[in-house]
């Protein structure tokens, strides 16, 4: 029988093990994830997140389930755009959740926030359970996108809405050359010199490779079920907001 195999950034594994292997990856580095998010990025990613609420626009009493919610950062602002409501963080890595529970904000929302330890693929809730599903920056480490879709699609309320945020492609040749370079040479280093931890962003580089391009990410959103599905880039292509609804 011929097992079926997957990408692990540049190395192909079986399909079996690879939540082991992400897991494994961001137990690791949960401590100093934010630290290295914004030396990463140069602080970018709080404007891509930023511009995420805003397309998503939170509205007072939603309930929002938060896919590789990781440290909180998606809840928080949500919680915070939103006014009222409640968020649920889910992931795959217990180590990321309890460093999301040690931050000042999850004190202040504690009583609209819950903590779930599970996978995006096997959703442990029922159908029709939530008015916002985000995932950010999580669904290129899912072993199976298309599966984490559906469920999405699954769990939430019709009218609910997806929003994705993830690494993409630059439509641009030279941008992306210059941009490999400073993913391959650079990011590495960081992460031995914040997080002492050079192979897990050598994976997370290469993972961004293996990610499908703009228009391939919109067809599997709509191949879910989701209308009206949309993208739009960020920062020339180097991350990118898709979005659709359960109708």
């Amino acid at each position: 029988m011929n097992e079926k195999t997957t990408h692990f950034g540049f190395e192909t594994v079986p399909e079996a093990e690879k939540a082991g292997r992400v897991r494994g990856v961001f137990g690791s580095v949960a401590s100093k994830y934010d630290v290295m998010n914004d030396a990463m990025s140069m602080g970018i990613h709080r404007i891509w997140k930023d511009a995420m609420m805003d397309w998503l626009a939170p509205r007072p009493g939603q309930a929002l389930l938060d896919v590789a919610g990781g440290t909180g950062d998606i809840s928080f602002r949500f919680l915070k755009r939103a006014g009222s409501g409640h968020a649920t963080v889910l992931d795959l890595t217990e180590p990321m959740l309890v460093e999301g529970r040690k931050r000042a904000e999850a004190d202040q929302m504690a009583q609209s926030l819950d903590w779930v330890v599970g996978d995006a693929m096997a959703l442990p809730f029922e159908d029709n359970t939530f008015d916002v599903y985000t995932i950010s920056f999580g669904i290129r480490n899912v072993t199976l996108p298309a599966q984490a879709l559906a469920e999405a699609f699954r769990v939430l309320k019709p009218g609910g809405r997806l929003m994705v945020l993830e690494f993409s492609q630059i439509p641009n040749d030279m941008m992306q050359k210059v941009y490999d370079l400073y993913s391959f040479n650079i990011i590495p280093r960081m992460g031995q010199m914040i997080a002492g931890d050079r192979d897990s962003y050598q994976y997370l580089v290469e993972s961004i490779r293996q990610f499908p391009d703009q228009e391939t990410f919109l067809q599997m959103v709509k191949d879910a079920g989701f209308e009206n599905a949309k993208y739009r880039n960020l920062t020339m292509g180097i991350a990118c907001l898709h979005s659709g609804w359960k109708i």
